[in-house]
């Protein structure tokens, strides 16, 4: 037994049979039985008289969700005395207003003053609304909702517990969501939080240590407790420095400044997070969020179980390595130092990778062969994405050769002056080239892409953080433990981070503090859901390769069959792949028409016909579902157009403005196509493989945008720089240039100093 205020009562076990708490925010998912605690501040209007119904009706439909799906929730909920200071209020308003009408026998009332309200008064005029309420949201969702009021004298009796505990498990085994408030009306004022110096022991004198104490007492798996902060900061919130602490552990509460309480309610966050660690101890799993932000507050319940990194997640088990924010600090830090090194430092190290890719080639193969024998065990990956995962020697020394190519193209990359103006006399402007800043790589089954875009933001003094998929892990590490001790030349190797945490790419998103510009590489369901999640953060990338080659009336027959063949066949999964080929009407029933339909046969690709194609034929292949599809493998489209303005058109409509090609010996007509079709790359008489940074020259590409701002087509080095501008000049004030200033502006264009070239 343990003691408090003189009364004693029974400590709660912290060994439980339901197991220890989630180590990491992906495993809340697995919650069964939740216990939702709705703090005032939540529950309540902003005048603190009345309820935010609004709010408390989108909460009540999230615990309703989650009931849905076979969770058992429980609520601890504030909100009685508000609701019932609303109802005092109107009767007190009401019935002074009868008596002085009488008294003065007066129309015009004379200003009212509103006695100040006791809470328990409130309390007790409150709970019944408030229950309403609830049973009339919850029914909407035909959920039954049962009413419990407790004080903490209802713990200290070993029966009462029993006989709580007994209640709440039938309620629960009759799928009714409990709903648990103090006794307000008869609960004594509120003590110091003596019981909560140690976390061996809790009372119950607020809603925040009802809910960690229920929860330990019904061996809940999560606890979420909805304020109206964000979550805890590692200072007071709205202070300078204030961050956001995404996961909190025993022991750092001494790290911690806690500020004042929310505007109602009796707990602070210091309350809240003594709470927290006593119900962590318990085996609970705790989250502090924000129910009241307009914006997240519609979801905040089902994002949290969910594993989304909202708020701040209560843990015992801290990361071997750094978090994810740690590592964009230090890519950023990293960068800024790589920005800072000269021309030839930056290209030291991009040569000293590309000779550790060759050197090092039997250990890189070794580790991607893991990769590729766990991927073909599991079956997880298809045939297109398997080929994306291997590495060969050729792809090594391919690679090895691109990165000396970015080495000797990034000398004069960043800080190169783009435009010098003379504004006035001593007043000169300057706009050079700069790095955006921290990067973040999003890459599927690529692993050799980690060193290609590492190069790439060496090159341009980028910091940077990469997310690899988990099915080249193996691979993924070497790549990055090689450009590492590559940046150790010059002793940052911190400007390369690669992420291994448990991070989604959701959350990753969202760190639009940390990170500058998002680039995206793999399936285009993978840059659609990042394009969605990104929260304030430029994405860099195309969502879809849908590449068209059209052939002309006027095509050269040894020249047609070359480059379809190529451009569909030669690597089918990539983005640059054929994906429809549209035909000149005059061709269909040609011998160059049944050359391009032997060489697909032969090839054996599959063919889809387009609605006119299809309408041509007696017996067609199988007409196309839509011919907005990107195959990624030997399969394509046959189209028939009238014309190039039809081609045209049709890629327009279709295309996904990647790669397009036109194959004409007629001059005209091909420079019409080039100059009219609105994509990022447009060919003439060329496979659409040639859209790439390698083949363009650019020695590598962080991928191929189909923006219409900033990089387009293949991203190289260039794509990767952003400009400032500087001004150099002596004593100047605008005031010196107005209309009776001493001064005039110039604006003379200054020559630019002479690039480096070798």
């Amino acid at each position: 037994l343990r003691c408090w205020s003189n009364i004693p009562f029974i400590t709660v076990p912290l060994s439980r049979t339901h197991g220890k708490s989630f180590a990491h925010r992906s495993e809340l998912k697995h919650a069964k039985r939740i216990v939702v605690k709705l703090g005032s501040a939540v529950v309540t209007r902003g005048d603190e008289c009345g309820l935010a119904l609004g709010r408390l009706a989108s909460i009540v439909e999230q615990v309703s969700m989650l009931q849905n799906q076979g969770r058992e929730m429980m609520i601890v909920t504030s909100g009685a005395v508000a609701f019932g200071k609303q109802r005092l209020r109107h009767e007190i308003l009401l019935s002074q207003s009868v008596r002085q009408a009488l008294h003065s026998g007066q129309s015009q009332l004379k200003d009212m003053a509103i006695p100040v309200l006791e809470a328990r008064a409130c309390a007790a005029a409150g709970q019944s609304g408030l229950m309403a309420l609830y049973e009339a949201m919850f029914t909407q969702y035909s959920i039954c909702a049962a009413q419990i009021l407790v004080t903490n004298l209802d713990f200290h009796d070993e029966q009462k517990r029993r006989n709580l505990n007994g209640t709440l498990h039938e309620l629960l085994r009759m799928n009714i969501v409990p709903i648990i408030n103090t006794n307000d009306a008869v609960v004594p004022p509120p003590e110091p939080n003596s019981d909560l110096q140690g976390v061996n022991v809790i009372s119950v004198k607020d809603n925040d240590s009802l809910a960690a104490r229920l929860a330990v007492e019904m061996k809940t798996d999560l606890l979420i407790v909805l304020s109206d902060v964000e979550g805890l900061f590692d200072s007071p919130p709205g202070s300078d420095d204030a961050k956001l602490i995404d996961i909190f552990y025993p022991g750092d509460q001494q790290s911690v400044t806690f500020g004042t309480k929310s505007r109602v309610g009796m707990g602070g966050m210091e309350a809240k997070v003594k709470a927290a660690l006593w119900a962590l101890q318990g085996g609970t799993s705790v989250v502090i969020a924000n129910g009241t932000h307009p914006k997240i507050s519609g979801h905040v319940i089902t994002d949290i179980v969910e594993g989304k990194k909202v708020g701040t997640f209560f843990s015992e088990v801290k990361p071997a390595g750094p978090t994810v924010e740690q590592q964009g600090e230090m890519a950023r830090a990293g960068g800024r130092t790589l920005a800072a090194l000269q021309p030839e430092q930056r290209a030291e190290i991009i040569y000293r990778l590309a000779d550790l890719l060759t050197d090092q080639r039997e250990e890189i193969l070794l580790a991607n062969k893991k990769d590729l024998e766990e991927a073909e065990n599991k079956g997880r990956l298809a045939l297109p994405l398997l080929k994306r995962l291997s590495l060969s020697t050729s792809k090594l020394n391919s690679l090895a050769i691109g990165l000396r190519q970015i080495a000797a193209s990034s000398r004069d990359s960043v800080g190169r002056v783009l435009r010098r103006t003379r504004v006035a006399k001593d007043l000169e402007l300057e706009q050079v080239t700069v790095p955006i800043g921290v990067l973040l790589v999003i890459f599927e089954s690529r692993p050799d892409c980690l060193p290609q875009v590492s190069a790439l933001a060496i090159a341009s003094g980028n910091g940077l953080l990469l997310k690899g998929g988990k099915e080249a892990a193996h691979s993924n590490q070497i790549l990055h433990h090689l450009t590492q001790e590559a940046l150790s030349t010059h002793g940052i190797k911190d400007a390369v981070q690669l992420v291994n945490t448990r991070e989604d790419v959701e959350d990753l998103c969202r760190l639009d503090k940390l990170i500058d510009l998002i680039i995206p590489r793999g399936s285009s369901q993978l840059v659609r859901n990042i394009q969605k999640a990104a929260k304030g953060i430029p994405v860099m990338g195309h969502s879809e390769g849908i590449c068209h080659v059209y052939v002309d009336a006027d095509a050269s027959v040894e020249k047609v069959t070359r480059i379809i063949r190529d451009s569909k066949c030669e690597y089918p999964a990539a983005c640059n792949a054929l994906e429809t080929l549209l035909i000149h009407r005059d061709l269909l029933r040609s011998p160059l028409f049944d050359q391009i339909i032997d060489m697909l046969r032969v090839e054996q690709v599959k063919i889809h016909a387009g609605p006119k194609f299809a309408s041509y034929l007696t017996f067609s292949p199988s007409e196309v579902k839509s011919l907005r599809t990107e195959y990624g493998d030997l399969e394509c489209c046959i189209e028939v157009v009238d014309g190039v303005q039809e081609a045209i058109e049709h890629i327009h409509k279709y295309g996904s403005s990647h790669t397009d090609v036109i194959i004409t010996e007629n001059e005209e007509t091909a420079e019409f196509f080039l100059q009219h079709v609105d994509s990022a790359c447009v060919f003439w008489n060329a496979s659409t493989r040639f859209s790439d940074g390698y083949r363009f020259g650019l020695g590598a590409e962080v991928g191929i945008s189909t923006s219409r701002i900033h990089a387009r087509g293949p991203v190289g080095i260039e794509g990767l720089l952003t400009t400032k501008w500087l001004l150099r000049g002596d004593n100047h004030v605008v005031s010196d240039f107005s209309e009776h200033g001493t001064m005039k502006y110039l604006h003379e264009s200054l020559p630019l100093p002479q690039r480096n070239t070798n």
